[in-house]
C-alpha cells in the first residue's frame, strides 16, 4: 500500500494544504489538537472532491443505465459470434459507437478519487511515522498525532502493535475497537449502497449476465474493503467511510428522482407523481414535466409501468401532453371507463357440466341436421334418376334384391 501510495506523492501536496485550510477553520471552534478538527477536516475534504466529481457521478449514472438497457443486444452479439471473438469486438465497439456509450464511464468517479484516497493515505501514514509532509510542518505533525477520534489516533491502524499505539498515546484495545466498528459500518454502507441500486434501479423484466455480475459485486466489494481495512490508518477509515456514506445518499436522490424505467423505484415515482396530480390537478415542477414528456413521446413503446400511470391519469379525466402538463379531457375519461366496463362486463366461465350438456345439444342438432340434409339429397337423386313419362315400378329393369346392378355376365354352359 505504501508503494502504490507513493506513487501519488506528487498530489499529496495540495491535499495536506486542503486538510490544513479546514483544521484552521474548525481548530478556531473545537481546538487545534482535537480529534473534531482534525476528523472534520478530513470529511470536508472528501465533501469538497465529491462536490467537483458530481459530473462524473452523472456520467457514470447515464452509462449504467445505458449498459442495462445494452444488454439484451450484447446478449444476442455474443451468441451471434460466439465462435468469431474478433467480428464480436468489433460489433460490440459499434453497438457502443451507435448508442454513445462507454463501458469505463462506471468507473470514472471511483478512478478520479483514487489519487486524493492514495495522497491521503501518504499523507497519515507520515503523521504515523513523525514525518513531515506538504505543507504540514513540524508543528502542524505534533498537532496531528495528539488528536483522537474516539481514543483512537488518526495515523493508527487495527494491526498495529501495542509498542506503536503506546507511541501514539493510545490503548490498543482502544484502537482496535474503534477500527473494527469503522471497518463494519465502511463495508455495510457499500454493500447497502449496491443493493440498493440492485434491488429499486434495475429493469427486472430483463434478465442478463449484468445483473448476475453486479449481484456478485454486491457481496464481494464489502469483503474487500473489509480485508484492506485492517491496514488502513483510522483518518483513511473516516475519508472511506464518509465517501460511502456520501455515495449511497446521492445514489438515493437520483434514484427516487430519476429512477431507471421499468423498474421498481420506477413505480414508485410513478405513483407518487399521479399523487401529486390528483392533489394539485397539474404536473408541479420542471423534473416531473419532463418525465411525463418522456412517457408520452414514447407512445407505444411504454413499458407497463408507464402504461399504468397513463391510464391512472385517464380515470382522473386528465390527458398528458407532449410538453409534459396534463389538460382535461373527456375522451380520456369516457375510454377508461368503457375499458373498465368491458373488464366488468365479460362472460363468465361455464362449469364442466354446463359445457357438456351443451356439447351434446349442439352435437344432437348437427346429427339431425345432417340427418335432414342426406334424406334430401338422396330424394333429389332418386328423382333425377327417374326418366321422364315412366314410373318406377313399371321398369323391368330394376335389379333384384341380392344382385349386382349393372349389366349381367354371362353364365358359363356347364353351369346352366
Amino acid at each position: 500500500m505504501d508503494t502504490i501510495a507513493s506513487l501519488f506523492s506528487f498530489i499529496t501536496w495540495p491535499v495536506s494544504w486542503v486538510i490544513v485550510q479546514f483544521h484552521k477553520l474548525y481548530g478556531a471552534i473545537f481546538g487545534d489538537d482535537t480529534g473534531w478538527a482534525w476528523g472534520l477536516s478530513i470529511v470536508s475534504l472528501v465533501v469538497l472532491i465529491r462536490i467537483c466529481l458530481i459530473p462524473l457521478f452523472v456520467k457514470q449514472i447515464k452509462s449504467t443505465r445505458n449498459m442495462q438497457v445494452l444488454q439484451p443486444k450484447m446478449k444476442a452479439i455474443q451468441e451471434r459470434y460466439k465462435n468469431d471473438k474478433q467480428r464480436q469486438s468489433e460489433e460490440m465497439m459499434k453497438l457502443y459507437k451507435e448508442t454513445g456509450t462507454n463501458p469505463l464511464s462506471s468507473c470514472l468517479p471511483i478512478l478520479a478519487q483514487s489519487p486524493f484516497f492514495f495522497a491521503l493515505y501518504h499523507v497519515l501514514s507520515a503523521i504515523a511515522s513523525g514525518k513531515t509532509i506538504g505543507v504540514i510542518d513540524q508543528p502542524l505533525l505534533d498537532s496531528a498525532r495528539k488528536a483522537h477520534i474516539f481514543g483512537a489516533p488518526l495515523a493508527a491502524k487495527f494491526m498495529d502493535s501495542t509498542a506503536d499505539v503506546t507511541a501514539l498515546g493510545a490503548s490498543l484495545t482502544d484502537v482496535r475497537v474503534v477500527t473494527a466498528i469503522m471497518i463494519v459500518m465502511m463495508s455495510a454502507s457499500q454493500f447497502f449502497t449496491q443493493r440498493q441500486l440492485m434491488t429499486k434501479n434495475v429493469d427486472l423484466t430483463v434478465k442478463t449476465p449484468y445483473m448476475q455480475q453486479q449481484k456478485m459485486l454486491m457481496y464481494i466489494f464489502p469483503v474487500i474493503f473489509a480485508v484492506m481495512g485492517i491496514n488502513f490508518p483510522v483518518g483513511v477509515l473516516v475519508y472511506w467511510l464518509t465517501t460511502n456514506v456520501w455515495t449511497m445518499g446521492q445514489q438515493m436522490y437520483v434514484i427516487n428522482q430519476n429512477p431507471t424505467p421499468g423498474s421498481k423505484a420506477q413505480d414508485q415515482y410513478l405513483g407518487r407523481l399521479l399523487k401529486s396530480v390528483t392533489a394539485h390537478g397539474e404536473v408541479r415542477g420542471r423534473t416531473k414535466r419532463n418525465t411525463v414528456k418522456r412517457i408520452v413521446s414514447k407512445g407505444p413503446d411504454r413499458n407497463d409501468i408507464e402504461r399504468k400511470f397513463i391510464t391512472g391519469l385517464a380515470k382522473l379525466g386528465l390527458a398528458a401532453q407532449e410538453d409534459g402538463t396534463v389538460i382535461k379531457s373527456d375522451t380520456a375519461l369516457a375510454d377508461a371507463e368503457g375499458g373498465a366496463a368491458q373488464r366488468r362486463q365479460q362472460p363468465k366461465r361455464q362449469t364442466k357440466a354446463q359445457r357438456q350438456t351443451g356439447g351434446a345439444k349442439d352435437a344432437g342438432s348437427t346429427e339431425s341436421g345432417s340427418k335432414t340434409s342426406l334424406q334430401k339429397q338422396d330424394g333429389s337423386q332418386d328423382d333425377k334418376s327417374k326418366p321422364e313419362g315412366k314410373s318406377a315400378s313399371g321398369s323391368s329393369r330394376q335389379a333384384k334384391s341380392g344382385q349386382r346392378k349393372g349389366p349381367q355376365r354371362p353364365k358359363h354352359p356347364s353351369k346352366k
